[in-house]
């Protein structure tokens, strides 16, 4: 289905010559690693709806409000509206993608995309613009769930913080891509609100754009193979290992298969099969540190940048344009600095990349929130950031997302594809990512109101969040990097039964 390399088994395929076995053993390990990476490039455009979905509504925002009489907390919650959708589709994801599997799954949130693009393109009102974006919401939420999850099930361990990471850039290029073709919609026509192709207003066709990424998703999900630690956890396990055959070394199928079987019975022995339950104010150890670590990411104010960032320029006396541009640049930036993720984390490892960005996140949003506090109305009564503080604000901010997209950003979705066991992985991944969504309406419906009382006391929530982020992973996270996802497994739920964990600290 993803190539026809030759899977024959390796002692057929070698001949007596030490150098030349060795090399073609090192062909074979590529050939396999290049497979896997494009099952992973496909799951991730799951990732790619996600994030364009998350700021398509960026260059819509204004003219939805205009068009509709909002006032501005019904604005805001048009914009968070999507959020509502996605928390309760990544809760139910987890269980479905249980019960049928992650293939099936991610067709469904395929259609919920492309039916939520088509429905919001055509609103008449503000309550149904909100009853599409909560369906495109659920139909993202499914993705940001399934996509670390399949990742992380089908790489190999020495790559997977680099496929997982797969996950993130997706998300940047699709923020990209939504804020470049809004800037395209609406400097072309004139205005997101003035006419464009075929009459129909810029600001629909913003949303209609999200047809094309939908059934790419849709047409990619379709032709991949269903995930090995599913298949064997229903007892498919010939069908798991012909998957298997596909994407580790023929030698090694039976070896992962063993390892898949043994994780699923050692959790079913500890009575934790497919159960978040635990002692811990009614969940495992192991989840509520996902659960933390997902509203962390977003407390720290990240989506602000991306949801408001045009609004949020302008509020400090810079031009429309130059917002749009700021905004586009920034996307830029975000893009970029994933690739530095992708690079390091498989050999620096997930904590170091974490505590690093922590604190270049704290030093960058306290700057930030510092720059915005010296701004002072002109004599026209527009807000200007006087002398170097424009400047400084501009760099302050780029460089936060240059610290949460080099780590944060990408990370936190490895470690949930990766810290939680076999049999409960999809589920408590579900559960993080809903928190994860919870955490960023809070943010994005509260901030309107936090920056009308001060973006000084805005940014500076924000940095202390991220302070608290690096206490919270020194204390809490273990380092995942070059451990499978069995050893990682049973290490939760041995540490969950109350023997000791093997280094994964809960």
């Amino acid at each position: 289905m993803w190539g026809s390399e030759d899977t024959s088994p390796l002692s057929e395929q070698w001949n007596g010559d030490p150098v030349s076995n060795a090399a073609r053993s090192t062909e074979t390990t590529k050939s396999l690693n290049r497979r896997v990476t494009a099952l992973a490039v496909a799951a991730a455009v799951g990732g790619f709806l996600f994030g364009f979905d998350s700021s398509v509504i960026n260059g819509a925002v204004q003219s939805i409000t205009d068009e509709f009489g909002l006032t501005e907390f019904a604005s805001g919650f048009a914009v968070a509206s999507a959020l509502i959708g996605c928390a309760i589709g990544a809760y139910v994801a987890g269980r479905l993608a249980d019960k049928m599997g992650r293939i099936k799954v991610m067709l469904i949130g395929a259609a919920l995309f492309l039916i939520s693009s088509i429905g919001a393109a055509f609103a008449f009102a503000v309550w149904d613009l909100v009853l599409w974006r909560v369906i495109g919401g659920l139909g993202i939420g499914i993705a940001s769930v399934i996509a670390p999850a399949y990742i992380s099930e089908v790489s190999p361990k020495a790559i997977r913080g680099r496929l997982a990471s797969f996950q993130q850039l997706a998300i940047t290029l699709g923020i990209f891509v939504a804020l470049l073709s809004d800037q395209l919609f609406a400097v072309t026509a004139g205005g997101a609100s003035e006419p464009s192709l075929f009459g129909l207003a810029a600001w629909r066709w913003m949303f209609l754009v999200g047809i094309v990424p939908s059934v790419v998703y849709g047409f990619l999900a379709w032709r991949l193979p269903e995930s090995p630690r599913y298949l064997a956890g229903e007892g498919r396990e010939d069908e798991a290992k012909d998957v298997l055959k596909s994407i580790v070394p023929a030698d090694t199928v039976d070896t992962s298969l063993k390892e898949i079987t043994d994780s699923i019975a050692t959790e079913a022995a500890l009575d934790k099969k497919s159960s978040i339950r635990g002692t811990r104010f009614g969940l495992q150890p192991i989840v509520w540190v996902g659960i933390i670590l997902a509203v962390l990411q977003q407390f720290v104010g990240i989506n602000v940048i991306f949801y408001y960032s045009t609004t949020l320029w302008q509020a400090v006396g810079f031009q429309e344009s130059d917002s749009f541009t700021i905004s586009t640049i920034t996307a830029v930036v975000n893009v970029v600095v994933t690739f530095v993720a992708i690079g390091l984390v498989d050999k620096v490892g997930r904590r170091p990349l974490l505590l690093a960005g922590s604190i270049g996140m704290f030093v960058s949003l306290a700057v930030t929130a510092i720059s915005f506090s010296q701004s002072v109305v002109d004599s026209s009564g527009d807000p200007q950031l006087p002398g170097a503080w424009g400047p400084i604000a501009l760099v302050a901010a780029n460089l936060f997302v240059v610290s949460f997209g080099a780590t944060w950003g990408p990370l936190m979705w490895v470690l949930l594809g990766e810290m939680f066991p076999n049999s409960i992985r999809a589920t408590a991944l579900g559960v993080g990512s809903m928190a994860n969504w919870i955490a960023n309406f809070i943010v994005t419906v509260s901030f309107p109101s936090l920056a009308a009382v001060s973006l000084t006391l805005s940014y500076g929530i924000f940095a202390a969040f991220a302070l608290i982020s690096f206490f919270f992973v020194l204390a809490k996270i273990p380092e995942t990097k070059g451990r499978s996802l069995e050893e990682m497994g049973v290490s939760a739920v041995e540490s969950s039964a109350g023997k000791p964990a093997g280094g994964a600290r809960a």
